[in-house]
């Protein structure tokens, strides 16, 4: 695959389980929460709490029940905290190059607005991305058109490439648009794991990856 990338193209990132992991996003909620209501021994706390979210489990109604406090709260709690997250291996170098290129580099990224921007924060992006977009901030969710056009509205440059992880939702306006699309594939951490419902050929990308270290080096210069 030769991305042939230069001053005219811009490089759409989704967020979530494409540039960290979001299951890590959610143990460090985890572990906030569990000081949150059992400060003393949190460890043990926490360590029930995953527990429950990998049998599928109602964490917070757990904790509701438990400590007598109120599932809002808790929520409150999940979205708003400063996580502790990374980003994926390689992705720092990745950026560099393309940067290096001249190519505009930016987020498209459903969820709250608190929430990714404490993940943009926190993962350092800001360093390289010209500018992000939330689904609370415009409105509506992928795979919503206007979220897409909203970018393009913005940078108006000639190639736009998307680079995301989730077959139910990432690619289907992209490659309407006539944008370049490359899926990055499970590797057995990501908290959607539906992707099979979802392999048909409007849904899938016009490449895969097994990870973004893939597009380094003679790849994103273009060169065979």
């Amino acid at each position: 695959m030769i991305l042939n990338i230069d001053s005219t193209a811009t490089l759409v990132f989704d967020l979530d389980d494409t540039l960290y992991k979001e299951i890590d996003y959610l143990k460090s909620a985890y572990q906030e929460i569990a000081k949150h209501v059992n400060n003393k021994n949190w460890h043990a706390t926490y360590a029930l709490m995953f527990a429950l979210y990998r049998e599928k489990k109602n964490v917070f109604e757990y904790l509701s029940d438990k400590f007598e406090i109120n599932k809002e709260e808790l929520l409150t709690l999940y979205r708003g905290h400063f996580p502790d997250i990374s980003l994926q291996s390689d992705t720092e170098l990745l950026f560099d190059q393309i940067k290096a290129t001249g190519a505009k580099i930016t987020l498209l990224t459903d969820g709250r607005s608190i929430t990714q921007r404490n993940k943009i924060k926190a993962l350092g992006l800001e360093k390289w991305i010209d500018n992000f977009f939330i689904s609370e901030e415009l409105g509506s969710e992928k795979p919503a058109e206007k979220n897409y056009i909203a970018v393009e509205n913005y940078f108006k440059t000639r190639t736009y490439f998307y680079i995301a992880d989730n077959l139910k939702k990432d690619f289907i306006i992209p490659n309407q648009r006539g944008w370049k699309t490359i899926g990055l594939i499970d590797n057995g951490l990501n908290i959607h794991v539906d992707s099979a419902s979802y392999a048909h050929y409007d849904n899938r990308p016009q490449h895969f990856v097994l990870h973004l270290g893939e597009l380094l080096d003679k790849q994103i210069n273009g060169r065979a």
